[in-house]
């Protein structure tokens, strides 16, 4: 049913995503997908990295250890942005369309007052809004 499954990825924020990421290993095991992690990056240093070169070789490292410590095939992918606070949605739909990726499971925060105020976008609700493929956001 899917053979290629997208998880965007904040390696500064594993720890926080770790329902998303289980659920995109188990979707990848029943449906014997490949799993691409996906970051999008500025060139500037960052919680993660000093600059996009080294993110891209902690998040190639990232997806290799999950493959190899549960059996799946995965690959990693870092965009640059100008500005990932503006420009994260327009990148992760056009990975999604260029990836050949056919679900996306991704992460959500929970709702708060920044959200009520609107203070807060959703980047899970753009993502779904634009993607032609399924979006399994995950709280």
């Amino acid at each position: 049913m899917y053979s290629k499954i997208l998880v965007p990825v904040d390696l500064a924020q594993t720890e926080k995503m770790t329902k998303a990421l289980d659920t995109a290993i188990d979707i990848a095991k029943h449906y014997h997908s490949e799993l691409c992690y996906v970051t999008v990056s500025n060139t500037t240093p960052s919680e993660a990295a000093h600059n996009p070169e080294e993110l891209a070789e902690k998040l190639a490292t990232f997806a290799s250890e999950q493959g190899q410590f549960h059996g799946l095939k995965t690959e990693s992918m870092v965009i640059k942005a100008a500005d990932t606070a503006v420009e994260l949605d327009k990148k992760l739909v056009e990975v999604i369309k260029d990836s050949g990726a056919d679900l996306v499971v991704m992460a959500s925060h929970a709702p708060g007052i920044g959200d009520k105020l609107h203070f807060i976008h959703s980047n899970a609700a753009n993502i779904v809004k634009h993607s032609d493929i399924s979006v399994f956001v995950v709280r």
